[in-house]
């Protein structure tokens, strides 16, 4: 029975939310907890999974049996395992947070909700655990098209249209994905993606394999919301429903970025990429005025929702930086930055719904008391502002420290000062927001009526507690870094450049 645990890992949210189709004109109260259900056994899988890669290596199993290049596989290693891991343990721990404002906010949707939310997380988990190229491009799709139902469930207004801009967005990335996909097989009759790394190398000079890579990269880059592809990213986050955002923000750009690394390790090569092709340097660049425009943008904004949305812009290019500086302390500060941004943008959203929750609007302007009336919502907030800004011990803090290393041994200059600039930038946004809340500005026409308002009015405990939990977190990913980058992390990155 355990060589099925891959499947499993997919196969019990995809069930979940068969079940839930059914239960959405049965008796809709049953959906929650058939999702609980779904996203718990895929947590349970995920876990045993892991055991088994640190204990015996990489697994790889293949579906109905059919080996490849024809069949279909599943290849875990140490990165996927641990991906596999995040992706339902956020989701799970999202759900416990959003029943209530779930009830409020999608009384009539709640069926359909539940149901899409699941085909969402099982998409994410198939991204991460497929070794086939094609494969991959359809489990996105099934992704992205739950992504953009969940988004436009928000504001009547608003949440449509910025979900209708990024169906755009998003099928022009996808389509350059495919495109690149489409070449590939063309040079090597293969989509397996161990198999078509066997045979690239014979090929590595050939100009349709560049344009391949470059076509894939640009597709990934616009999924993830890379700058200057990033124009349909703060609009969705801001207006979609907040058991949604906080869903997806944390988890779809991480996962997209895990993508990128697959394809430079698991199918074109480190050597080809940093040895016969000039694109390193710029893409650090970019990476950098990512990081830059992201941290700048974020704080020009006067809502939190459309700040936690830039900020995420500027830790994508954390990551992508850091990978395409081709050392090991910048891969490793960057694999392990996948974890640590999906935990503290997961709190940082946990914290903005409570908001939402109970003031209904999240300006900065209309924060007034709100360190007194929410005192355990906004100590999550600096927790997790403290991990943006890397404060030990929090876990932002370590993936910034071998990023920045990773930067000055590479020589990159530009990157390491935007990672400084971005830091400083986000100790301003964290004292803004603790200005507003403690500190009400004389212009606001409802300072009086607030301050006499600010009494003690918490979120529920249901919201509270997966804060809780997220926050410990926060800290205990930090205190157990330097084991996840020597035990989990550096094998595969050896692996990779061996």
């Amino acid at each position: 029975m355990t060589e099925h645990y891959p499947a499993f890992i997919i196969l019990f949210p995809l069930l979940a939310a068969f079940i839930n189709s059914g239960f959405t004109w049965l008796d809709k109260r049953l959906c929650c907890p058939v999702t609980v259900l779904g996203l718990g056994g895929s947590l349970y899988f995920g876990l045993e999974v892991l055991f088994q890669v640190l204990k015996s290596g990489p697994i790889v199993y293949h579906l109905a049996g059919w080996p490849p290049p024809m069949g279909i596989e599943l290849r875990i290693d140490n990165l996927s395992a641990l991906v596999l891991l995040i992706i339902p343990v956020i989701a799970l721990i999202n759900i416990m947070a959003s029943r209530k404002s779930i009830h409020d906010e999608l009384t009539f949707k709640r069926g359909p909700f539940y149901t899409i939310y699941l085909l969402f997380a099982a998409g994410l988990l198939g991204v991460v655990a497929t070794a086939d190229l094609f494969n991959l491009y359809v489990l996105l799709e099934i992704t992205s098209l739950a992504s953009y139902a969940l988004l436009a469930m928000g504001n009547p207004d608003r949440a449509p249209l910025a979900s209708l801009n990024y169906v755009f967005l998003g099928v022009i990335g996808a389509s350059f994905y495919l495109l690149g996909v489409g070449y590939l097989y063309i040079m090597t009759g293969s989509l397996n993606m161990a198999d078509v790394h066997s045979i690239l190398p014979g090929i590595s000079g050939s100009s349709a394999v560049m344009v391949a890579f470059v076509f894939c990269l640009v597709g990934i880059w616009i999924k993830m919301g890379l700058f200057p592809l990033h124009t349909w990213l703060p609009n969705v986050y801001t207006y979609a429903p907040t058991s949604s955002s906080r869903l997806i923000a944390p988890l779809m750009t991480k996962v997209m970025v895990y993508v990128m690394i697959r394809l430079m390790f698991s199918v074109f090569g480190l050597d080809y990429i940093f040895e016969q092709l000039t694109l390193q340097k710029w893409v650090v660049i970019l990476s950098s005025a990512a990081i830059i425009a992201g941290a700048v943008m974020a704080l020009a904004q006067k809502d939190l929702m459309k700040m936690a949305a830039y900020i995420i812009v500027c830790e994508i290019g954390y990551m992508v930086g850091g990978i395409w500086l081709g050392n090991t302390q910048g891969m490793a500060g960057a694999v392990l930055h996948i974890v640590n941004d999906a935990i503290m943008t997961f709190a940082l959203f946990l914290v903005l719904g409570n908001i939402i929750y109970v003031r209904k609007k999240t300006e900065l302007n209309s924060l007034d008391g709100i360190f007194t009336s929410m005192p355990w919502t906004m100590a999550g907030l600096v927790l997790a502002g403290a991990s943006i800004i890397g404060i030990p011990p929090t876990c932002g803090f370590f993936s910034k420290w071998y990023l920045l290393l990773g930067g000055i041994e590479a020589g990159a200059s530009l990157f390491v000062f935007s990672l400084i600039l971005s830091s400083l930038i986000s100790a301003i946004l964290v004292f803004r927001i603790v200005e507003a809340g403690f500190f009400p500005s004389g212009d606001n026409h409802a300072q009086d009526h607030d301050a006499k308002e600010a009494v003690l009015n918490e979120a529920p405990v249901s919201m509270l507690i997966p804060l809780g939990l997220t926050s410990a977190g926060i800290i205990a990913i930090g205190l157990w870094s330097g084991y996840i980058v020597q035990y989990i992390i550096l094998p595969f990155i050896q692996q990779g450049v061996s």
